[in-house]
């Protein structure tokens, strides 16, 4: 399983405010992903989340970079299921890269909840879904919201 061995992430956001940039595709999975962020960000305190939806994962790097300097944090969700073409490796590749130069370039800390999976079942086992083993959404969300507190104490 891929959880093993996680870390527990847990961290104040008060006063931070949040933007979750999620994908419209395999709409059940996303609204998961989005609830489970939604979740962590209240439970963290957050000041303010802001959820904007875009089309599909591709799309997600450039709506991050559009929030993030106006944000404490940034969390992206997506999903990209593996088909019979060479698709999910370039989207897959080009979202994870340009949602690390995002963070780079903008400073501001970009959580990854975009699920990169072979099949439907796969993703909806780690969308936070009732009866899933994990929430990859609220994952995200921790890990924003937790790099975000500890920046921001340097």
């Amino acid at each position: 399983m891929a959880g093993s061995g996680a870390p527990h992430v847990e961290a104040s956001g008060a006063g931070l405010s949040v933007a979750i940039v999620a994908a419209s595709w395999h709409e059940e999975i996303m609204s998961a992903l989005i609830a489970g962020a939604c979740q962590a960000c209240a439970e963290a305190g957050a000041a303010s989340v802001e959820v904007i939806r875009v089309p599909g994962s591709f799309e997600l790097p450039v709506a991050c970079a559009r929030v993030a300097g106006r944000v404490d944090a940034v969390v992206a969700l997506g999903t990209v299921i593996r088909g019979g073409t060479p698709h999910f490796d370039y989207v897959s590749a080009g979202v994870t890269h340009g949602l690390m130069r995002v963070s780079l370039d903008s400073g501001t800390p970009v959580g990854f909840g975009v699920l990169t999976c072979d099949t439907i079942e796969q993703a909806r086992d780690r969308s936070g879904a009732p009866g899933s083993s994990e929430s990859k959404g609220r994952e995200a969300a921790q890990a924003a919201i937790a790099t975000a507190a500890a920046l921001a104490s340097r």
